[in-house]
């Protein structure tokens, strides 16, 4: 499935400019929407002020169920979409362009990506944008990068974003292949005219952004009281509750069912209706977890002399809409430094001070948990049968010395 199967290492054509979504695919992008959203009884809110398209949009992102939300709140107006290349290896280049998709690679730097943003608003075209970059691992906001600010300068357009409720609790990141039924909400706002964006400055335009993007889904569940009665509700939850929180060790949970377990210890947590994890009266919120797990990775780095992990790897590689070529088996290491990916006696350097944020993925297209490092022209899937290999973890370590590292 998505086999590059000449081996086709040809990167992708970046700077080709967007095209304007196809008029005859727009019946088959806004109906093939409200059908993947008609079971979650979606509600849609516009507070656009009067502000006529095109908009910068820039939306939360906490699952797959977002790409049918937006083309459904912009409506009727058409749009570009910043996407991923996997979205293109799947789909297809053609159509992929045609529903209007620009692409880009998850943590990389590209001038060609905000020229074509440019050319799209230019033509009278919104463009939407997922700062997060990726699925939320716990139903929180992920790392927004710190240039959304100088972004909307740039763009020179009025700023509006898309906020989703119930999108991650309906396919939550670590078990996208089963279907929750969720209520679905959905708000368009206008948070700057062309106007106002020029008379703010970069910082100010940067808060109130990142304010607006803040969700956390499990509180928002418990304030609404939506049951989610799924009977295998807690399956694949241990791989973003990776650490026991009773006796600390690291990959050593495991779930099933409606429980979450530590084979280290016993120690054994019960997720209720209401995504509470419960055990002896005690309720813990999972992101209470998560955020518990990313503070010991941080306690971790900071106490170790030289800091550091390897693991025996295969990767994949995504250079083009083509699909996957497989580079066979190597190393990944990892330091203060960065992520160092060594094949066939060649080492590919990722430095930590020119990445956000590293891709996570839980089980990707069935292939197993990956990270993704990627540089201009390609993607690399690194998958590992180690069972200290953590995604969570590495993304835990790669945020960290972002944050510490000068660029």
């Amino acid at each position: 499935m998505l086999d590059n199967k000449k081996k086709d290492m040809t990167p992708f054509d970046m700077g080709k400019a967007p095209v304007k979504q196809y008029p005859f695919l727009l019946p088959l992008i806004w109906g093939g929407s409200w059908l993947m959203t008609r079971q979650f009884q979606l509600k849609i809110s516009r507070q656009l002020r009067g502000v006529k398209a095109p908009w910068l949009v820039i939306s939360t992102h906490q699952g797959f169920s977002d790409y049918y939300i937006a083309p459904l709140a912009l409506f009727p107006h058409r749009a570009n979409y910043i996407s991923d290349m996997e979205g293109f290896a799947a789909f297809g280049e053609w159509l992929y362009r045609g529903i209007g998709c620009i692409g880009k690679r998850r943590y990389v730097s590209d001038v060609t990506v905000l020229l074509n943003m440019r050319r799209a608003l230019s033509r009278g075209q919104s463009v939407v944008l997922f700062p997060e970059s990726r699925h939320s691992n716990v139903g929180t906001t992920s790392y927004i990068p710190s240039n959304m600010g100088k972004l909307a300068k740039r763009m020179k357009a009025p700023v509006a974003v898309l906020t989703v409720h119930g999108s991650y609790l309906a396919n939550p990141f670590w078990d996208e292949a089963h279907t929750r039924k969720v209520p679905m909400e959905a708000k368009l706002e206008c948070l700057y005219t062309a106007e106002e964006v020029e008379g703010a400055s970069e910082e100010e335009l940067q808060r109130r952004i990142e304010d607006a993007l803040q969700y956390d889904e499990y509180a928002w569940q418990w304030e609404h009281k939506i049951p989610i009665t799924y009977p295998r509700r807690a399956q694949g939850l241990h791989r973003a509750l990776y650490q026991c929180i009773s006796c600390g060790s690291r990959c050593r949970m495991r779930s099933g069912g409606i429980r979450l377990v530590c084979d280290a210890c016993r120690a054994e947590w019960e997720m209720d209706v209401y995504g509470r994890l419960l055990r002896g009266g005690d309720a813990i919120h999972i992101p209470d977890w998560y955020e518990w797990e990313r503070e010991q990775t941080h306690k971790e780095l900071r106490a170790a002399e030289r800091p550091g992990e390897e693991y025996a790897v295969r990767v994949e590689a995504l250079p083009n809409a083509k699909g996957f070529v497989p580079l066979g088996e190597g190393t990944l290491r990892w330091d203060r430094e960065g992520f160092r990916l060594t094949l066939s006696g060649r080492e590919l350097f990722f430095p930590h001070a020119f990445r956000e944020s590293v891709q996570t993925e839980y089980d990707y297209r069935g292939r197993g948990a990956c990270i993704v490092l990627s540089e201009r022209d390609c993607c690399y899937y690194i998958y590992s049968e180690d069972e200290c290999f953590c995604p969570t973890r590495l993304q835990f370590v790669g945020e960290y010395y972002y944050r510490k590292l000068p660029s």
